[in-house]
């Protein structure tokens, strides 16, 4: 079934009808969403139900073409999110995350251990979780006694030492049924008490794969922002407010089973919901019940509570997530909705200004680090002047990105996008950060399974730190991992902090005055080849003129713009948030693996101090990068063997890489085998910057700023190219 599907999908999209008709989201074509929906078929994890009604329709004895087109745009645009911004638009820090996946179609097998490593440890059992979270949703504490009591009375009561008809050997099935049906009865009660108050409904869906993912993602229950739905509702991940788990055992309680499976469905709704600051849930091993909190610092919970022992805690809990607010839910109250239009208040030169935001351009598919957001906007006092809001979670210690903006532009960079305007995001008066804010003062080092003699774990590595002590500090045992967290077992993870102890992240936002395209959307070689060269002129400008290293080139922070009405430059830079102050002489000393996995210099993933020569060989990668994954630019696709490129050990990624490159012939071939055919007109001339980057084959040895001017001479030359401007 697999082989038919992809040869049906294929012969789909071909048609000159799948390149007519508009994607629902209107942001291109159909035969778009066709394609990414063709890139997840290979997937193990691939759920065949959301194409069946395609296969049956195209194989019925009487063709309906309107039947089988609706079918088409179930499976492909409902089903499939919009094609993902490939490489997050800004790889979050430290360098291994899942938003860093550029071309992948998100196989569980390789997102798994990179989501692991990316949540790090989670604490568990904090004592006031309860009160942080719960506390502040009005009359929650009476009306839950209120329902109890009910229960408790009568001779049919539903509570008498434990809840009537939980399920002895909680199957998930069973567990599931018996939820939904009390979460039915609760919400019924909490709608009468308060019948002006949004009321979340419950959804039960452990078979049926939740829409909006890039794999298949299946989540067991939640709570969903329709007061319509039931647990059979269809649900996109967008409507998904608080997501559970569930396992039958007790034992199941640990980071490889419950934690990570939650952080999953985590990952997800953070992916769909651009205005979230966090994001609640819970797990449920047999009888007993966590609540989890997870926001750009990890995840946190509650201590476990048998929901048999402890009704009227369950029911506190359940009937809280029924009643919360937006707010509570962890929804960003700066992002104001009002007549359709969403917007943000700024303060400018002393004046208030309200930013219409327009449409998201990118939000990163992670749960750790930076998780930055895109939006294209405008000022209300000047429609026509297009804007970029850059909303993002950076570390506490690092410079403010909007400074070396204000810098670069300052000092007349060019070919870098133009700084508006930054500040530091205000909810309720006080800057937005997890550790203040979000976390409200639940002290970590208080978990249950926090040990105390073990350093806090960073947010991200710091200049000072060497590898060998970096790649120790991940070290620790599958034990210490999975087992369940009693009372006094504690674990950590050794990475460098700050000397004041907790890692923090300050919730930012930067608006920028130039907006394109990602250069890989370039629409013939011909245009990738001059954004390119502009990118590297940017580079250099930002390097020699503001004396800022950028640090993370990729596919996502190169832009090209096309639109002769757009007055930004025709290519530039973007994302400084990694950038650092450059010290001349030499590297910098700045150490540390920084920058997107993909496109990161051979000597970087081996942990070398940072050189503007690192970059240069990034610029390398992405065009490499680009050749192999796009057959133009609305035609992404998916390429098994460098889709490892995404979990690969840093190590090893170093090896793929210097294996690449090293011979001239080898190169050559494994170019002409992988390019796309739109792109295997610049063989050539990528064997060409191959020769400078690596001179003899090998990593450089001494830094050249004339890497600078040689690789835009190559670059240059190939625009002259006469097959190259033929394939335009």
């Amino acid at each position: 079934i697999r082989n038919l599907t992809l040869v049906l999908l294929s012969s789909l999209q071909s048609l000159q009808i799948a390149g007519l008709l508009p994607s629902k989201s209107g942001q291109n074509v159909l035969r778009r969403d066709l394609i990414t929906l063709i890139s997840a078929v290979p997937s193990p994890d691939f759920d065949f139900d959301r194409v069946r009604p395609v296969l049956e329709s195209t194989l019925a004895d009487k063709l309906d073409d309107a039947l089988i087109w609706r079918h088409v745009y179930d499976a492909a645009v409902e089903s499939t999110p919009p094609p993902r911004t490939v490489a997050s638009s800004i790889q979050q820090t430290p360098w291994r995350h899942t938003s860093s996946f550029p071309n992948s179609s998100e196989y569980r097998e390789f997102i798994d251990a990179v989501l692991r490593e990316e949540l790090g440890p989670m604490f568990v059992g904090l004592r006031g979780f309860f009160d942080a979270y719960f506390g502040a949703v009005p009359d929650l504490a009476t009306a839950s006694e209120a329902f109890f009591t009910e229960c408790q009375k009568g001779r049919n009561r539903l509570f008498n030492n434990g809840w009537r008809g939980w399920p002895e050997d909680a199957k998930q099935d069973d567990v599931l049924s018996w939820l939904a049906d009390f979460i039915d009865k609760l919400s019924a009660f909490g709608q009468a008490r308060r019948p002006r108050a949004t009321i979340r409904r419950p959804l039960a869906k452990p078979n049926k794969p939740i829409d909006g993912s890039i794999g298949t993602r299946k989540m067991d229950i939640g709570f969903v922002d329709d007061p319509e739905a039931n647990k059979e509702s269809r649900c996109h991940w967008r409507h998904i407010l608080v997501p559970g788990e569930l396992k039958s055992k007790p034992t199941a309680d640990t980071t490889s089973e419950a934690w990570l499976d939650l952080g999953r469905y985590i990952r997800e709704v953070f992916a769909a919901q651009d205005n979230r600051r966090f994001v609640l849930g819970f797990t449920i091993c047999g009888s007993s019940m966590r609540v989890w909190l997870f926001d750009r610092l990890g995840g946190i919970a509650s201590e476990p509570f048998d929901i048999n022992k402890d009704g009227l805690r369950f029911v506190f809990v359940i009937l809280g997530f029924v009643w919360m607010d937006e707010e509570q839910l962890g929804f960003d109250p700066t992002i104001i909705s009002e007549n359709n239009t969403r917007y943000i208040e700024i303060k400018r030169n002393g004046l208030k200004e309200r930013i219409i935001i327009e449409e998201r351009l990118q939000r990163a598919r992670c749960i750790v680090g930076r998780a930055t957001t895109c939006w294209i906007a405008h000022s209300e006092r000047c429609p026509q002047r297009k804007l970029v809001v850059k909303d993002s979670w950076q570390n506490e210690e690092r410079p403010e990105e909007g400074d070396f903006f204000h810098e670069a532009s300052s000092q007349g960079v060019i070919n870098v996008a133009r700084y508006y305007h930054h500040e530091t995001v205000r909810v309720r008066g006080i800057d937005d950060d997890v550790q203040g804010n979000i976390r409200r003062g639940l002290d970590i080092t208080r978990a249950a399974n926090y040990r105390r003699e073990c350093p806090m774990p960073s947010s991200e590595p710091t200049s000072g730190t060497s590898r060998e002590s970096r790649r120790s500090s991940r070290k620790r045992s599958s034990s210490q991992l999975d087992a369940p967290t009693p009372p006094g077992k504690r674990s950590c993870s050794t990475s460098p902090i700050k000397s004041t102890g907790l890692p923090n992240r300050v919730h930012r936002r930067v608006i920028l005055d130039d907006y394109g395209k990602p250069i890989y959307k370039a629409s013939s070689p011909l245009a990738l080849l001059a954004a390119l060269e502009g990118c590297i002129q940017g580079h250099e400008s930002l390097y020699n003129k503001a004396g800022l290293l950028h640090r993370d080139i990729s596919i996502n922070n190169l832009l090209i713009n096309e639109d002769q009405d757009n007055p930004s430059w025709p290519s530039f830079l973007i994302d400084l948030d990694l950038a650092i102050k450059e010290q001349r002489e030499g590297v910098s000393g700045a150490r540390g693996k920084t920058g997107t996995r993909a496109f990161m210099a051979i000597g970087a993933l081996l942990g070398e101090q940072h050189s503007f020569m690192h970059d240069l060989e990034s610029f390398f990668w992405v065009i490499f990068w680009i050749c192999i994954h796009y057959n133009g630019p609305d035609e992404p696709r998916v390429v098994r063997e460098f889709d490892k490129w995404n979990s690969a050990k840093m190590e090893e990624l170093a090896k793929l890489k210097k294996g690449q490159v090293a011979h001239e012939g080898d190169f050559v071939r494994t170019a002409k085998e992988n390019f796309t055919a739109y792109y295997l007109p610049l063989v050539p001339w990528i064997n060409r910057l191959r020769r400078v980057v690596f001179p003899g084959g090998g990593r450089w040895e001494k830094v050249d700023e004339a890497l600078y001017s040689q690789m835009r001479e190559i670059l240059r030359n190939a625009q002259k190219d006469p097959k190259v401007r033929g394939s335009t």
